[in-house]
Order: C-alpha cells, then sequence, then structure tokens
C-alpha cells in the first residue's frame, strides 16, 4: 500500500475491521489506526498556498513554459513554487546558459551578414558543394567543437577568399 493520505475508503474500512479483529500488521495500517484513535486528521505542516494558487501556477506555467522558477514565483518561495510545479507533473529545469557576443564579435558578424546578402541561392550552393566536395568526412563523422572548426579555417574561409 501508499501513503496513510493515499488510502480509498474501502481500504480504510477494511483496515478498521482488521483491527478490530485483532489482524494488523502492516505500517499503514498502523498509522491509520492511529491517526483515528487520536481524531488527527492529517500530520505536518500546512500548505502555504491555496488551491487558487496551484490553479494559477499552473496556468502561468503552461503559457510561459520555458521561464525558469525564479522567474515564476510570486508570493511564495522558490522552493515552494519548485515543488508545487513538480507537483503539477511539470519538469523544473534550469536553463542554459550561453555566453553572450561580445562587441568585436557582433561587428564581425553583421559585416559577415552584410557583405552576403545579395548573395542568389547558386552562389550559396557552389560554397556549400566545395565545402562537401573538399571535406566529405564532416558528412561521415560526428560535428563537435574541433571538427567545425577545422572545416571553418581549412575550406570554407578558403572558399569564401576565392568568391
Amino acid at each position: 500500500m501508499g501513503k496513510t493520505a493515499d488510502l480509498t475508503v474501502v481500504q480504510k474500512m477494511t483496515i478498521d475491521t482488521l483491527h478490530k479483529e485483532g489482524k494488523t500488521q502492516k505500517s499503514s495500517v498502523s498509522k491509520h489506526i492511529n491517526r483515528e484513535a487520536k481524531g488527527r486528521k492529517r500530520c505536518g505542516r500546512k500548505k502555504c498556498t491555496s488551491n487558487r494558487d496551484n490553479r494559477t501556477l499552473e496556468r502561468i506555467v503552461k503559457q510561459n513554459p520555458f521561464k525558469n522558477v525564479g522567474e515564476i514565483h510570486k508570493d511564495a518561495s522558490r522552493t515552494t513554487t519548485h515543488r508545487r510545479m513538480q507537483d503539477m507533473g511539470f519538469s523544473c529545469r534550469i536553463p542554459c546558459v550561453k555566453p553572450l557576443l561580445n562587441n568585436r564579435q557582433r561587428q564581425k558578424r553583421l559585416a559577415w551578414a552584410k557583405d552576403k546578402k545579395d548573395w542568389t541561392a547558386a552562389e550559396w550552393s557552389k560554397v556549400m558543394k566545395r565545402g562537401e566536395a573538399q571535406n566529405p568526412r564532416c558528412l561521415r563523422s560526428k560535428v563537435n567543437t574541433a571538427v567545425y572548426q577545422d572545416v571553418l579555417e581549412h575550406f570554407m574561409l578558403p572558399a569564401a577568399d576565392q568568391l
């Protein structure tokens, strides 16, 4: 059996019947019996979010699925927000942080784009065909950082200079 709070009415009645007959041994059974004997409904701290808060959180997460917990939490703490999202079945991941471009890199990219903005599809296909013909291994292997830099340095840049 699961947690005591997860017991159905039928299971609770069965436990009560077995207890009266003296046949209780499982921990879930004893927890249910002790709770009923003491008159307690639930143990532990009360949740600090209401059902309305949870529905609002669910709506926000569905509308903005790529926001992180830090951007979503308002009244409750980040930990509580994270816990409620997990209870609702949402996965909470930390977004991947990527380094931003510096000014020099931006200028180089902009200059490259302005230089190539009027190229036709035929001109682009020549560059691609040359790169593929000169470097067939890039089609057969996984492209990691080293392979990518190698292709740029030895094939794409010389082809761009020729054009």
